[in-house]
């Protein structure tokens, strides 16, 4: 006779970021309690460029310390997966290494990445097409999958492996994941985080060039505008984030501190179109509803939405309705924001890093405001929170995530018991 083995329960134990809004969580969440913007004007028109605002790094996070057969071997997106990482490891373990807590056969990774190493790609290949040679390490730097192995060599993670790599909704699948392998029994602890870094002009222009990016040429306060009826496109940002998950008795039994606990995940895809939304809307509506459903969660539980909301004229009337079809009238209840108003789109680490926003969120009892929003559109009618940040007890909170390719992806966060 076969006995069904209860899931098990997930826990977040240490976070870290490297966003333009700042160098750490920490940095990243006051920047947007101070209502600070991440990104600046950047002026490529002599490229071709249009768009005006990105989200750039000043400095990338130290990699001190690694060894440097790893760390050189590493591309800016790696680079800046790993800084997260280490803020993280360090949050939930201190001076420790999982393998001397748990098994190392059961402490696993999946990292994700939109467009990995493209930058240097172009680099690369335009240095080999000058000079018939160019870096030995660019192999490396155009593999997707390099911060999953630099990440289970560095900490001797020998688990379940796995690299994600779906646009903007990576992140988001990537936490999902992780949270799936360690629910199943898979593993006890698992590292789950997302990096890009896009600043190439081509690379920028190749995104440009599709019409996604803010048409905004002078203002920060319209260039990123979700939900507001001016909205012209995202704005592009580099950074990483990453999450370490833990199953919930073991984390207890070692002293961990909780941070929050994951209850619900879900994905489904549009099959519908490569940029554009699916007009009727149904995977986004199951995403919402499997995720809640998995969480054992009604509509009228959740205290606080984190919103994909990009300042794209297609996502943000999709989202929206979406939304409306998936919890029904009680949509217009629930507080609601788009912190990329902040932060900029972080592409595939943005879902991990709106993940950490919501255990913020919880932790402070506060939920940020939708920043730059002027002008109310009549199709984006729900409360997206546009007076400023708003205090509350908040116990659930939604985070969601689409990205390109149709990818929907939906995680249910809540404080940790």
């Amino acid at each position: 006779m076969h006995t069904k083995h209860q899931p098990k329960r997930v826990v977040v134990t240490g976070y870290g970021a490297v966003t333009p809004l700042g160098a750490s969580a920490a940095e990243s969440w006051q920047s947007i309690m101070d209502s600070r913007l991440g990104y600046r004007y950047v002026d490529n028109a002599a490229r071709q460029i249009q768009t005006r605002f990105m989200g750039l790094l000043p400095e990338e996070p130290s990699l001190k310390g690694m060894p440097a057969v790893i760390r050189r071997r590493l591309p800016r997106f790696a680079r800046l997966t790993v800084g997260a990482a280490r803020q993280a490891m360090r949050m939930a373990f201190g001076d420790a290494l999982p393998g001397e807590i748990y098994d190392p056969l059961a402490c696993g990774v999946i990292m994700g990445t939109g467009w990995g190493g493209l930058d240097e790609s172009y680099d690369a290949q335009a240095e080999f097409a000058a000079s018939g040679v160019t870096s030995p390490f660019n192999c490396f730097f155009a593999m997707p999958s390099v911060t999953s192995a630099a990440c289970s060599q560095f900490w001797g993670l020998q688990g379940y492996q796995n690299t994600v790599i779906a646009a903007c909704a990576t992140g988001t699948m990537v936490v999902g994941d992780a949270f799936t392998a360690i629910r199943s029994g898979r593993a006890s602890m698992m590292l789950a985080g997302a990096g890009e870094s896009l600043t190439s002009h081509c690379a920028v222009w190749n995104i440009d060039v599709l019409g996604a990016l803010s048409k905004e040429g002078e203002d920060p306060q319209r260039a990123s505008c979700p939900f507001s009826a001016h909205r012209s496109g995202f704005v592009l940002a580099e950074g990483a984030a990453v999450l370490c998950l833990e199953e919930r008795d073991s984390a207890l039994a070692r002293g961990a501190t909780l941070l929050g606990e994951i209850t619900g995940y879900a994905n489904y895809s549009d099959a519908w179109d490569f940029t554009s939304p699916a007009e009727d809307c149904a995977a986004r509506v199951q995403t919402i509803r499997q995720a809640l459903a998995q969480a054992q969660l009604t509509a009228a539980q959740l205290d606080y939405i984190n919103a994909h909301g990009t300042s794209t004229p297609l996502n943000d009337a999709n989202e929206t309705r979406a939304l409306k079809m998936a919890l029904g009238r009680q949509a217009y209840a629930i507080p609601t924001s788009s912190t990329k108003s902040y932060s900029g789109h972080l592409i595939s680490a943005a879902g991990v890093f709106e993940s950490i926003v919501c255990l913020q969120a919880m932790a402070h009892g506060i939920m940020p405001a939708t920043a730059n929003y002027q002008q109310p559109d009549p199709v984006c009618d729900l409360d997206y929170i546009v007076d400023g940040h708003r205090a509350g007890h908040l116990r659930r909170t939604l985070n969601l995530s689409f990205g390109f390719g149709g990818a929907n992806a939906a995680l249910v966060l809540e404080r940790a018991s």
